[in-house]
C-alpha cells in the first residue's frame, strides 16, 4: 500500500511504474500489469462480473490476446485511489470466491482479490490517502510506503524551472519562504502548480503587485484568475470588466454547494447525478471545465457516465468554505449546524452572529477524528477578513467590518488552545490564527526563544505557550534532523508537550532528562507509527526500569518501526526488560543496528536471549553494548 495526501503524486508514481515496465526498463519479472482506478470501478459498482470478465471489460487488449486464465502469469493488479471508492468493501461479510470465472459483485471480487482468495499468486498494489487506509485490514498488507512530496530544495527547483526569469523566480521563492504556511504546503506538487499560476498572473499585472501571503488570499486570487481567463478567452470581454456577473456568481455558488455536499460525504469524484442535484447544468459545467481547467476538470473514460473532480482537494475545500460563508452572509443560515439555530437568531435580531458561527465551526473541526475539516476551517475563518471579502466584491454581499466578531473568534481559539492537552491538536488552530492575521502567541514564544529564557529552562510555560512552541518548531525553516530536549526543558512534562516535534525528528536526544516509564508509553506509540521519521533515539541515564523498556518494546515490535539506533545506557533495566527487548528484536529484526545497554543489569537469561536475537539470520543488529565492554556481533 502506498499512502499520500491528495495531489502528492500517487497516480503519477503508478503511471511512471507502468511506463517503465512497459518499456522494459524495470520489473520484468512481472508479465502482466493491470492498472485499475477506483473512480472507474465506481461506474460498474452495480454490475456483476467474474474476475476474468472484469479484466476483459477494462483491458480489451487482454481479451483480444485470448488470455482467459491468469494462473500461469505473474500478474500485478494496481488499485489506484482507494479514497475515491464508492464500493462497500465489506471484508467481514463478503462471500468467499476462489474461482476467477465465477460471477459476483465488483466489491466482492475486490475483497477476495485483496484477501488473496482470488489469484493468490498475483501481486497487489493499492494507493490511497491516509484517511482511507484503514478500509483495508492490516493483515492484508505486507508493505506500506508513503509519498511525501517535494523536499525544500525540490520546492525551489520547481519554481526555478517554472519561471524562466531568474529574478522573478527568486522573488517568488523568497515570498513563499517568508510565508511558512505556503512554504509547508508546497511539498504537494499540485499546490506548487496552483501557487505558480496565481503568482505568475499577479506579477504580470504590475511589478509592485502585492502577493498573497495566506492560504485564503492565495485561493481567492486563484479563483479570480480563473474567472478572468474565462471572461477574456470565452466571453470575449475585457479583463477589466467585473468577473462576477449573474451567471458566474451562480455557477461559483453551485460549484460551492457541490464541493460542500461531496466533502461532507468524503467524495473527491462525482457524477452527473451529483451535479444535477446541485442545480448545475451539464452543458454549462462542460463549458466551465474547458475554461476553469485548474478548478473543475471533466474526465471522459470508456463509459457514458461522466466523472467530475476538482483539480485538487484543497480547491474543493476552499469552494466548500466559500459556499458555507456565502450562505451565512446572505441568509444567516449556518450549514454546519444541523438544527440551524443561527438562522432563527438572525431572524429575530436581524444581525448575523458571526462569532457564534465561527465558534461552532471550530468546535466541529476539533471533534473530527482525522482532521478532515482542518483546511476547510482555515479557509472559512480567513474569508471573514474584510480585505478578503473586498477581493470577492460582487460575489459576496457588500463587505462590512467584522473585526469585533473576529476578535471574539481569536479569543475563543486561544481559549481552545489553552484547554487542549495535546499540542498536536492545537497546531491547526495556530494556522487558523494566522489566517485571521493574529500571530501574537507565536511572536511571544519567539521572543522568549531569542532571549534564551526557554532554552535555559528558566520559564514556566502555560499550555498556550507550549502549543505555540510546538508550532514554532514544526514550522521553522530549520530541518528537524536532530531534536535535543535539554535545549528546552529536561523534564517529562516538556517531552509530553513536545511529542509532535519528536515525531517529526530523525534523531532524538533525551538523555538525562528525568524521564520515567510514562515517557516510554508515549514514545512507543510513535515508534509504531507509519508517519514517524525517528531512526535514532537516546534515552540514556533515565530511570526507565523494566516497565518502561517493556512499553518501548511494544513499539519496537511494530513492522512500521524504523529505529536503527537505540541507547538505553544507565536506565536501571534488569532481566525482565532485556527479555522484552530480545523478543522485540526477534519480532522485528529488520531495522535496529545498534543497541546500547551498558550500565544495566540484564542477568544471565536476559543476556542469553539478547545473544540469541543477535544471531538470528534475519537480524540487522551489528553493535550490542552491555556491561562495561562493547560486544560486536
Amino acid at each position: 500500500m502506498t499512502k499520500g495526501v491528495a495531489g502528492i503524486g500517487k497516480t503519477v508514481l503508478i503511471q511512471k511504474f507502468t511506463l517503465d515496465w512497459a518499456e522494459g526498463k524495470a520489473n520484468q519479472d512481472i508479465q502482466l500489469t493491470l492498472p485499475f482506478s477506483f473512480k472507474e470501478l465506481n461506474l460498474v459498482k452495480d454490475k456483476k462480473f467474474s474476475l476474468v470478465e472484469l479484466i476483459h471489460h477494462f483491458f480489451t487488449e487482454v481479451k483480444e490476446a485470448g488470455i482467459h486464465s491468469f494462473e500461469d502469469f505473474q500478474v500485478l493488479f494496481i488499485l489506484d485511489g482507494l479514497d475515491e471508492s464508492r464500493l462497500p468493501l465489506d471484508f467481514q461479510n463478503s462471500p468467499i470466491l476462489t474461482d476467477a470465472t465465477e460471477s459476483s459483485s465488483v466489491d466482492a471480487l475486490l475483497t477476495n482479490l485483496i484477501r488473496g482468495k482470488l489469484l493468490p499468486s498475483s501481486l497487489l498494489w493499492i494507493t490511497t490517502r491516509p484517511a482511507a487506509a484503514n478500509q483495508i485490514p492490516a493483515d492484508c498488507v505486507d508493505l506500506v510506503t508513503e509519498v511525501r512530496g517535494f523536499t525544500d530544495p525540490q520546492k525551489e527547483e520547481y519554481f526555478r524551472k517554472r519561471f524562466a526569469d531568474k529574478e522573478q523566480a527568486s522573488r517568488i521563492i523568497s515570498h513563499i519562504k517568508a510565508s511558512r504556511s505556503l512554504h509547508i504546503m508546497c511539498h504537494i506538487p499540485n499546490f506548487c502548480w496552483i501557487i505558480a499560476s496565481v503568482l505568475d498572473f499577479v506579477l504580470q499585472n504590475g511589478e509592485e503587485a502585492e502577493l498573497p501571503t495566506t492560504l485564503t488570499e492565495m485561493y481567492i486570487q486563484y479563483l479570480v484568475v480563473q474567472m478572468k481567463v474565462k471572461k477574456v478567452k470565452y466571453d470575449r470581454r475585457a479583463e477589466t470588466d467585473s468577473q462576477w456577473d449573474a451567471e458566474s456568481s451562480q455557477m461559483i455558488e453551485s460549484l460551492g454547494k457541490l464541493a460542500f455536499d461531496q466533502l461532507q460525504k468524503g467524495n473527491l469524484i462525482f457524477y452527473e447525478s451529483d451535479l444535477t442535484e446541485c442545480g448545475i447544468d451539464i452543458r454549462a459545467a462542460s463549458a466551465y471545465s474547458g475554461v476553469l481547467t485548474q478548478i473543475f476538470r471533466e474526465n471522459r473514460g470508456l463509459y457514458q457516465d461522466n466523472m467530475f473532480c476538482f483539480v485538487h482537494l484543497s480547491v474543493q475545500e476552499f469552494l466548500a468554505a466559500l459556499y458555507v460563508h456565502l450562505s451565512f452572509k446572505k441568509s444567516g443560515v449556518d450549514l454546519l449546524n444541523e438544527e440551524n439555530e443561527t438562522q432563527w437568531l438572525c431572524f429575530f435580531t436581524n444581525m448575523p452572529d458571526l462569532a457564534s458561527f465561527h465558534k461552532g465551526a471550530v468546535d466541529k473541526a476539533l471533534k473530527s477524528p482525522n482532521g478532515h475539516m482542518d483546511l476547510f476551517l482555515r479557509f472559512l475563518l480567513g474569508l471573514s477578513l474584510q480585505t478578503n471579502e473586498t477581493n470577492l466584491k460582487g460575489l459576496l454581499p457588500k463587505p462590512r467590518s467584522d473585526s469585533q466578531a473576529n476578535d471574539e473568534t481569536i479569543k475563543y481559539i486561544k481559549k481552545k488552545i489553552s484547554e487542549n492537552t495535546s499540542a498536536e491538536k492545537s497546531i491547526n488552530l495556530f494556522y487558523c490564527l494566522r489566517e485571521l492575521n493574529d500571530c501574537s502567541l507565536v511572536n511571544e514564544i519567539q521572543q522568549y526563544l531569542s532571549s534564551g529564557q526557554v532554552c535555559a529552562g528558566k520559564l514556566l510555560l502555560s499550555p498556550q505557550q507550549w502549543s505555540a512552541l510546538v508550532f514554532v518548531l514544526l514550522s521553522s525553516e530549520e530541518d528537524l534532523d536532530i531534536f535535543d530536549l535539554k535545549k528546552y526543558f529536561a523534564s517529562e512534562e516538556a517531552l509530553m508537550w513536545l511529542l509532535p516535534v519528536v515525531k517529526a525528528s530523525k534523531k532524538v536526544l533525551l538523555c538525562e532528562c528525568n524521564l520515567s516509564d510514562q515517557s516510554c508509553k508515549a514514545l512507543s506509540s510513535f515508534l509504531g507509527s507509519e508517519s514517524s521519521s525517528l531512526v535514532e533515539l537516546d534515552l540514556s541515564n533515565n530511570d526507565l526500569q523494566d516497565s518502561g523498556v517493556m512499553s518501548l518494546s511494544a513499539g519496537l515490535q511494530s513492522p512500521n518501526c524504523k529505529l536503527e539506533t537505540l541507547s538505553l545506557s544507565g536506565c536501571m533495566i534488569a532481566e525482565e526488560g532485556c527479555i522484552s527487548l530480545a523478543d522485540a528484536l526477534v519480532s522485528n529484526p529488520s531495522h535496529l543496528k545498534k543497541l546500547d545497554l551498558t550500565y544495566n543489569h540484564p542477568g544471565d537469561l536476559g543476556m542469553q536471549r539478547l545473544r540469541a536475537a543477535c544471531h538470528d539470520p534475519n537480524s540487522k543488529l551489528q553493535d550490542l553494548k552491555y556491561g562495561l565492554k562493547i560486544k560486536v556481533y
